[in-house]
């Protein structure tokens, strides 16, 4: 393979690679799995997860359960849902894993962070709110409080 040929196949990986990301943003909320996402871009399921944390940083998965964690914290901060109904309306179909990423990335519990979310950002737009209160990836959050 030449240079030119491989820097096109890169390329057409990077490519395929931003539509698996960008479907990941769009349908956070359905049931997705790395296979599936593969199977959309005809790769492979490990060749995916490869190329994507060389792409990202983090495997496709970890970004999928980040994107629903991030929704789970907006619709969280608006109240009227229990943690419950969060868990089940950003995609998850287990409490306990939702529970135990959600707190990996935020720092605390999502019933905790229900509690303090809305008294720590009242007052401020939604837009900032979300900026502010953003979750950090890869387990790096430390338990905290919003206040």
């Amino acid at each position: 393979m030449t240079s030119s040929t491989a820097a096109e196949q890169h390329l057409r990986d990077l490519a395929r690679l931003r539509r698996v990301r960008d479907r990941i943003d769009r349908d956070h909320a359905q049931p997705l799995d790395v296979e599936a996402l593969a199977r959309g871009v005809n790769m492979s399921a490990g060749h995916l997860s490869r190329e994507f944390r060389q792409a990202y940083g983090e495997s496709p998965y970890s970004y999928l359960m980040t994107r629903r964690i991030e929704r789970a914290m907006a619709l969280l901060r608006r109240g009227d849902l229990s943690v419950t109904e969060v868990c089940f309306t950003v995609g998850c179909s287990s409490l306990g894993t939702f529970s135990t990423r959600f707190t990996e990335l935020v720092g605390m519990p999502p019933s905790a962070y229900r509690r303090e979310a809305a008294r720590a950002t009242a007052g401020m737009p939604a837009c900032v709110a979300k900026q502010v209160t953003r979750p950090i990836r890869n387990r790096e959050a430390q338990p905290q409080s919003l206040t």
